[in-house]
């Protein structure tokens, strides 16, 4: 009984050294979540676009009997390999985020979830990598790791605001007093913006970039699926515009709506810049740089609505 009371006393004196409240350590954390979130993203489409996706051609092992690349695998197994240790990476921040927040896990219940579950799709996302390994790349199987990884990013953006909230010690747990019209907007934006990632995976899926010349493709017709994903971002566009004209309509705006103002502002350059390396890469014969940057977009522009949709609609719940 003595050694479980010990332990108690340690482990009550270890939390007692942890925080409390939302400071600039924790909010730097969920920044870090984000970006490291984001990072990794861009390095697996790296690992595709330099047919690296079986660099490594086991898992969780590298290579039969091998957790690291050997020499015989060459650049590839470096490249592929250096993309499976981010994942440590995230691990470590994500823990970081845990054990940050651990104290505030009744006081602020939803940060703690959002902490706990970004540490928990890790492993998850592993496994689907595996699985992506295990079925030569499958573009299925590798649309949906790349659609979970950009879902994670959505959440990672949730915890960003939720923790500033806290660090400016804003009080007002309602969405900005935006115009009639506005939330429906916000919506549509969202879900828009939702159907143009996963249609834009199939259009992945269709073209020439693999991330092995023995890969599978999807047998559509690459012309057919790309006017698919771009009919979402039209609709996207438009709700954008819409929701900027009505938000920015607004006299004298309260701090709440100048910073949805801003990350409208934030989400229309990124949806513009978008668009603009789609067409580009597309009319360019998909040059691999171009595609890596349409990569790094499309997380962005996850990020950035579901920023101005949670500003707009959500009830900032703490």
């Amino acid at each position: 009984m003595k050694g479980t009371e010990n332990i108690m006393t340690q482990t009550s004196s270890w939390t007692r050294r942890l925080p409390t409240r939302v400071g600039r350590g924790v909010h730097a954390l969920a920044i870090a979540s984000l970006i490291s979130q984001i990072g990794i993203i861009v390095t697996g489409g790296a690992v595709r676009l330099t047919e690296s996706g079986l660099g490594c051609s086991e898992w969780p092992h590298c290579v039969p009997g091998s957790m690291t690349p050997t020499p015989e695998m060459g650049i590839h197994g470096v490249i592929e390999f250096g993309n499976r240790t981010l994942t440590f990476v995230l691990s470590a921040i994500a823990v970081a985020m845990i054990v940050a927040v651990w104290n505030m896990r009744r006081t602020h219940p939803v940060i703690f979830r959002l902490a706990i579950g970004l540490f928990c799709v890790i492993p998850a996302q592993a496994l689907i990598g595996g699985i992506t390994v295990w079925t030569d790349l499958n573009p299925w199987i590798v649309s949906l790791h790349f659609i979970v990884s950009a879902t994670v990013v959505g959440f990672a953006t949730l915890l960003v605001n939720r923790t500033a909230m806290y660090l400016r010690q804003d009080d007002t747990v309602a969405p900005p007093r935006v115009p009639l019209g506005s939330r429906p907007a916000a919506w549509i934006m969202l879900v828009s913006a939702a159907a143009a990632v996963v249609l834009g995976t199939v259009v992945t899926g269709t073209g020439p970039h693999a991330g092995d010349a023995s890969s599978p493709r999807h047998p559509f017709d690459a012309e057919i699926v790309t006017r698919l994903h771009t009919a979402p971002v039209y609709v996207l566009l438009a709700a954008t515009v819409v929701l900027t004209v009505l938000i920015f309509a607004r006299a004298q705006p309260d701090a709440a709506t100048r910073r949805l103002r801003t990350g409208l502002v934030l989400l229309l350059a990124v949806l513009l810049a978008q668009a603009g390396l789609g067409y580009w890469q597309h009319f360019t014969g998909l040059p691999i740089g171009l595609v890596l940057l349409h990569m790094l977009g499309s997380a962005l522009l996850v990020s950035t609505a579901v920023n101005v949709w949670d500003r707009s609609t959500g009830r900032f719940p703490l």
